[in-house]
């Protein structure tokens, strides 16, 4: 599941790029490591349910690990949980099996992979009976930021009968989970079979699965994307797969796991997760410290420097520096709260910006002009279009360009350029096997991305 936002990591999450795609805890993606820790389990490929404006950052990801194969199953709508798993198994039952459904979420830490595998190992029998399996995580510190599960009867080595499942608790209450030990962590993590799932489904809330059935009555395949009937899944209720079916059934099982999980979901718990220096530092970029401690400093592109603070969240990105006490970091999402009632885009934007053929960097902008850096991936090419209010100068910085002007190709390669008049109709392509960078010149009345007229697009925008 890579739906959700990240609110909370912001300004390095943003709505079109949110966590599950950003390299937070080394050189892959929350989401690539994902699909690292399948290895060694027995598992047919991942199918990966995300929102459609994410779809060609999730195609692109998960062709870098060779694990693209026609896998994406796009949301129209974000609509919880139990709708995004009720598609997953309607989808791992078109060909006739009943397969196990192993659900995760594309933007948690597992640190140790071998201690998860043998969760799930513990968690097959329970699943292939027909229990409907949840990993808890073995609650070690009294968090308030999690809900909790607490065990009934023991089944066996390493799984207990659910007894309850825990709203977020306050503190108190918390330490007498701990306490207890009766209590884990809901990680959010599942294990069942896909007609096993679907049946509670329809016991407990037949309306998502309806909906559900209809949205996917209408299924087809674009690229490596699965499509399902946006009309009918807009008319879907919104719901987790907790409240829609995990705390009704009366076959839920928890295989508690002690793996160094988190769900990242605050800057806190990125500091408490990555290696500190000797000062109990998390330092990530251009950062010069002193005399400075427990601090998470993160830095994108221009030096950060830390004198005398303590505690601190300081994380500067090419368009935003956000300064944050670390115990209130959760408190990031109302300067989001605020971008959105302010209208700007802050929110939802890098200053580079992905695309299914590349990425764009805005550079700099003013009265009637706007640079960008740009950059082609090999073999990829932008729609053929035109614009009504601006022209465009290109310049190649590096690679081959395959430019096309009013029907006519040419080739440009370094330090080579080329003028695009108002109205006129081009295209630009990288024929070359290196990335192609460019510097693009904007000029005229109107410089919006909406200012673009698409004749051909290999990605489906036309």
């Amino acid at each position: 599941m890579a739906g959700g936002s990240g609110t909370r990591l912001w300004p390095l999450s943003r709505e079109l790029y949110p966590k599950q795609f950003l390299a937070l805890t080394g050189s892959n993606s929350l989401l690539q490591n994902t699909l690292e820790r399948l290895k060694g389990l027995a598992t047919a490929k991942p199918l990966i349910i995300c929102n459609e404006a994410h779809r060609f950052l999730v195609a692109e990801q998960l062709r870098q690990k060779a694990a693209l194969d026609r896998n994406i199953l796009l949301e129209p709508r974000a609509r919880n949980t139990a709708p995004a798993v009720a598609l997953a198994a309607l989808q791992a039952r078109l060909a006739g099996e009943d397969p196990l459904l192993l659900v995760l979420a594309a933007d948690h830490v597992v640190l140790d992979v071998q201690a998860f595998h043998t969760a799930v190992d513990k968690a097959i029998p329970y699943a292939q009976a027909g229990d409907l399996v949840t990993f808890g995580v073995v609650a070690r510190t009294p968090e308030t930021g999690y809900g909790y599960i607490r065990r009934g009867a023991a089944l066996g080595e390493g799984a207990f009968r659910v007894d309850k499942f825990v709203e977020k608790p306050q503190r108190a209450q918390a330490e007498e989970y701990i306490k207890s030990g009766a209590f884990d962590w809901n990680s959010g993590m599942f294990l069942f079979k896909a007609s096993r799932f679907l049946e509670e489904l329809a016991a407990h809330r037949p309306d998502i699965l309806t909906a559900c059935e209809k949205a996917f009555a209408g299924v087809s395949h674009d690229l490596d994307f699965i499509r399902i009937d946006a009309e009918a899944f807009g008319a879907c209720p919104e719901d987790s797969i907790d409240y829609a079916v995990m705390e009704k059934t009366q076959r839920a099982v928890v295989v508690p796991m002690d793996v160094g999980w988190s769900d990242i979901g605050a800057f806190a718990a990125v500091w408490e997760t990555l290696p500190k220096d000797e000062n109990g530092n998390v330092l990530r970029g251009d950062v010069l410290c002193h005399d400075s401690h427990n601090n998470l400093l993160f830095s994108e592109n221009a030096m950060v420097a830390a004198v005398g603070v303590d505690d601190l969240i300081v994380i500067q990105t090419k368009d935003a520096v956000l300064v944050s006490a670390r115990e209130r970091a959760q408190e990031v999402k109302q300067i989001v709260n605020q971008l959105k009632q302010a209208g700007r885009s802050e929110h939802q934007l890098h200053r580079e910006v992905h695309r299914p053929w590349g990425k764009y960097d805005s550079v700099d902008s003013g009265h009637r002009y706007q640079v960008k850096r740009i950059t082609v991936l090999p073999g990829a090419k932008l729609s053929v279009q035109m614009h009504h209010h601006r022209s465009e100068h290109w310049i190649v910085v590096s690679g081959t360009a395959r430019v096309t002007v009013d029907g006519v190709d040419k080739l440009l390669t370094e330090n080579e350029s080329v003028y695009l008049p108002v109205g006129a109709v081009h295209a630009l392509e990288n024929p070359g096997k290196l990335p192609l960078e460019l510097i693009e010149v904007q000029v005229g009345s109107y410089l919006g991305e909406d200012d673009i007229v698409r004749f051909q697009d290999r990605y489906g925008r036309a």
